[in-house]
């Protein structure tokens, strides 16, 4: 067997945690993949997994080994990489995963462009709110919404942010009066986005550019955020969603920005990517295009 391909196939293993995994992945059978490892335990004299009718995990040599296998697997990617840039032209394909709505209105027609302009570059875009581990599910580049911390093996870039905004549709401000304060908030309908693991406050800025969360009194509660803007339009109540979604309802009337005095709270949008010594070209690119581009269209003022 050829021993980088063997080395290849362990990785995987390694990462994805069984044989089965990495036949779906790579359309290896799950009897190929197995004699790929077993290939390279002859070779090397030592088990490298532990194999059990129930569970499959590295060895301690095992564990050792992955990470030189891996070191050695991105320096060949990079030296191909090389050949590639030097075409000035990205090849091969391009994963990206991004939160779904966020894909849809903003990254997507970005990339899209960009593969337009590359007819030799593959796109895949998946779009989903869950965050995925980029290792194991094998993405070249993530756009992620929130909070961000360093991750070991993975570097991000700040792509911009978008403001949160209140607002309502102007039949429901008429009949209901448009609030003035946060207080005001407290006793209104609203339409509240919520999913799993979300918090349903409503975050604003306040002095010394403290946050102030405001829970407001909910009756209709979704977790697809075009949804609650449809609520909001429709007249259900009030609503707190990004400006990059609110924009075109605001501009076309159909919705009003409520308290425009206080201080909007903002979240930060980051590129998040694998570490790797030399960055490939088809994620350079994107990474170009994203910084250049993406923050305006986050957060179009009037």
């Amino acid at each position: 067997m050829d021993r980088l391909s063997s080395m290849a196939t362990f990785v995987k293993a390694a990462e994805l945690g069984s044989f089965a995994a990495v036949a779906e992945a790579t359309g290896l059978s799950a009897t190929m993949v197995g004699k790929h490892v077993l290939y390279l335990e002859t070779r090397l004299g030592v088990r490298l997994i532990s194999r059990t009718t129930r569970r499959q995990s590295l060895t301690e040599f095992g564990r050792a080994y992955y990470d030189r296998c891996r070191t050695i697997l991105e320096e060949i990617e990079a030296a191909d990489a090389l050949a590639f840039d030097h075409l000035n032209a990205p090849r091969g394909t391009l994963r990206v995963t991004m939160p779904a709505l966020l894909g849809r209105i903003c990254v997507a027609p970005l990339l899209l462009d960009l593969a337009r302009k590359y007819p030799a570059l593959r796109l895949e875009m998946s779009m989903d709110d869950r965050i995925v581990d980029l290792f194991s599910a094998g993405y070249d580049l993530a756009v992620r919404t929130g909070f961000s911390r360093d991750q070991p093996g993975l570097r991000r870039k700040l792509l911009g942010s978008h403001r949160m905004i209140m607002c309502a549709a102007p039949a429901c401000l008429d009949a209901e009066g448009t609030p003035q304060t946060l207080e005001d908030l407290q006793d209104r309908a609203a339409v509240t986005y919520a999913r799993p693991g979300w918090d349903y406050a409503w975050l604003f800025r306040g002095d010394d550019d403290k946050i102030i969360s405001v829970v407001p009194q909910s009756h209709l509660f979704l977790d697809d955020l075009a949804a609650v803007t449809d609520a909001a339009v429709a007249g259900a109540g009030l609503a707190w969603i990004p400006s990059w979604l609110a924009r075109p309802h605001l501009d076309n009337g159909e919705l009003v920005e409520v308290l425009r005095d206080q201080p909007s709270f903002a979240f930060n949008n980051y590129a998040i990517w694998p570490e790797a010594r030399h960055l490939p070209l088809k994620v350079k690119l994107a990474l170009d295009v994203l910084a250049a581009d993406l923050p305006s269209k986050l957060d179009r003022r009037p």
